[in-house]
């Protein structure tokens, strides 16, 4: 392509854009913005919120397979549940292991000891299965329907 025929494909492209652009608008604004839904799940002007990540990394107490391990297991699958029907929880699940990072959490909080608070009551952190790192997070506000919407697509109940 000649530099000639690229200044003209250039051009093309602009005079296409201003063409589906109303003059005046703004091409990066949110065109449905709804105003209760951002105030409720505390999102910004950007649509965004901060959380904190915590990443559930292998334990110095690992412990053996039976009914206190699956006890242990029932309890964290029951901590996440009540943190996301309390709302306190956007996201979680687990990791692949590698270099022991086990799962995750997305805590609707920006401050790091209230998620502490949150994650010490853990069976696999209070047993010292899985030990945590906190990290404040910025990310959408949309992560707090991730629930919400979760309980629509799933055919049966997890663990």
């Amino acid at each position: 392509m000649s530099l000639r025929s690229g200044g003209i494909v250039l051009a093309l492209a602009f005079f296409a854009a201003a063409a589906v652009t109303p003059a005046g608008a703004d091409p990066v604004a949110v065109p449905a913005h709804d105003a209760a839904l951002a105030k409720a799940l505390g999102a910004d002007e950007l649509g965004m919120r901060k959380y904190v990540l915590v990443v559930l990394k292998t334990g110095p107490k690992k412990m053996p397979p039976g009914p206190a391990r699956d006890a242990m297991f029932k309890g964290h699958f029951a901590n996440i549940q009540r943190l996301a029907d309390q709302g306190k929880l956007a996201l979680a699940g687990p990791l692949d292991g590698v270099d022991g990072w086990r799962g995750l959490f997305v805590l609707a909080t920006d401050d790091p000891a209230e998620a502490k608070r949150h994650v010490e009551q853990d069976p696999v952190v209070a047993n010292g299965e899985m030990v945590a790192e906190y990290h404040v997070f910025y990310g959408s506000a949309g992560l707090m329907l991730v629930n919400e919407t979760h309980k629509k697509v799933a055919s049966k109940q997890g663990p």
